[in-house]
């Protein structure tokens, strides 16, 4: 039996911002989330055309600089921990547009 977890899902968007390849959901499917999804995930193709995933923040204003709160942050702080799950969603992105 596959062992349950949680999933992306990948939402195209007609009209959407030219370099916005899709917008991402993280559907979980056991434990406590199990039932709900978490929203705002974008992937995004570079001037160079790499593909590359946006997180949900909140902008927020530090003297005359715009800072922004990243919604998803590490619990050790590690810059790793992020990478990983970055890694993640572009790598099920990978497989969706290889099967297509």
């Amino acid at each position: 039996m596959a062992k349950k977890g949680m999933q992306v899902q990948f939402v195209a968007r007609e009209n959407g911002p030219e370099r916005l390849v899709s917008e991402a959901e993280v559907l979980f499917e056991d434990g406590p989330l199990a039932g709900t999804k978490l929203v705002g995930f974008s992937l995004w193709k570079s001037a160079e055309g790499e593909v590359y995933v946006t997180f949900p923040s909140r902008a927020f204003g530090a003297g005359s600089e715009r800072r922004f709160f990243d919604y998803l942050r590490a619990i050790d702080s590690s810059p790793e921990t992020v990478k990983r799950v970055k890694a993640w969603i572009l790598g099920e992105y990978r497989k969706v547009e290889a099967a297509a």
